[in-house]
C-alpha cells in the first residue's frame, strides 16, 4: 500500500475502488482493517502527538479526507489526486459488504440517531444487514458488550475525533472478532438527516467545507485550522528543502 506522509501522518495514495478492494481481500483472508480518516483538523490537533501519530501510522488503511490533504500532497509533489470523505467511503463499504452479507453495528451519536440512520441505510441500501445500534452515550463497556453481542463483521464508530479513534485503540483486542473496523465522525447525523449534507455540486467543487460553515457559523474556529495545517505544510517543506542542500554541500 503505497502512503505519502503528511505532517508525520500516513496517507494512502490508492484511490476508493482500490482501497474497497483491497479492505475486502483483507477480509477474505481474516485479516482485521482499521480505517482512519486523516484531514487537516485532524493533523493540527496531534502532529505533536507522537504516540498518537504511531498509532494510526501502524495500521494499513489512512484515507485522505479533506480537500487539505489533497492540496498538502500537491504542495510536495505527491500523488494523492482525491479527497475521499469519510461518509462516502462508509457508504462504499456498505455497499461491497452487501455482496458478501456481512452484518454491520452503528456505534455512536445521541440517544435515537443510530437507530435512525440505520432505518435510513435499511431504505438506501436493499440486502443491508444492520445487526445492532448503541448510542455513543452509554458506558464503554456496555457498549462492547452490545457490540460483540451483536457478532458483527463491520463495525462504525460514530463518537468523534479523538474519542472514537482512542475507543478503536483501547479495545480493538476486545472486538478481534470484528474484521473492518471505522471511525466515521458525525456522519450518522448526516444519514439520518439530522444534518443535511452539502448538495452534490459543491460536494464535486470541494466546497463542502464552506457549505458547513455557512450552516454552522461556530465551525470558525475550527475552519481556521486549514489554513495553519496549509501554513505547516509549507514551512516543513522549506525545512526540508534547507536540510537537502545542506547535505549537498
Amino acid at each position: 500500500m503505497n502512503k505519502e506522509r503528511i505532517l508525520g501522518f500516513d496517507v494512502c495514495t490508492a484511490d476508493k475502488k482500490e482501497l474497497i478492494k483491497e479492505i475486502f481481500d483483507d477480509f477474505i483472508n481474516q485479516k482485521q482493517s482499521i480505517i482512519f480518516n486523516i484531514n487537516p483538523e485532524i493533523v493540527i490537533n496531534n502532529y505533536k502527538d507522537v504516540v498518537y501519530k504511531e498509532k494510526i501510522n501502524k495500521e494499513k488503511y489512512q484515507i485522505p479526507d479533506g480537500i487539505g490533504i489533497v492540496y498538502a500532497s500537491k504542495i510536495n509533489n505527491g500523488n494523492i489526486t482525491q479527497r475521499i470523505a469519510g461518509i462516502d467511503f462508509m457508504y462504499s463499504i456498505i455497499e461491497e459488504s452487501i455482496k458478501y452479507n456481512l452484518k454491520i453495528f452503528l456505534y455512536g451519536a445521541k440517544s435515537g440517531v443510530a437507530e435512525a440512520a440505520k432505518e435510513e441505510l435499511e431504505k438506501k441500501y436493499t440486502g443491508i444487514n444492520i445487526v445492532g445500534v448503541c448510542d455513543g452515550y452509554v458506558d464503554e463497556n456496555i457498549a462492547i458488550q452490545k457490540i460483540n453481542k451483536a457478532n458483527p463483521d463491520i463495525l462504525f464508530v460514530g463518537l468523534g475525533s479523538p474519542k472514537q479513534d482512542n475507543f478503536i485503540f483501547n479495545n480493538r483486542e476486545k472486538l478481534k472478532n470484528v474484521k473492518i473496523i471505522m471511525p466515521v465522525g458525525g456522519s450518522f447525523d448526516v444519514v439520518s438527516n439530522k444534518l443535511k449534507r452539502a448538495p452534490e455540486w459543491i460536494i464535486k467543487l470541494n466546497l463542502e467545507w464552506l457549505y458547513r460553515l455557512i450552516k454552522q457559523p461556530k465551525r470558525i474556529f475550527r475552519q481556521l485550522k486549514l489554513f495553519k495545517f496549509i501554513f505547516c505544510v509549507l514551512i516543513e517543506k522549506f525545512k526540508r528543502k534547507g536540510e537537502e542542500k545542506k547535505c549537498q554541500k
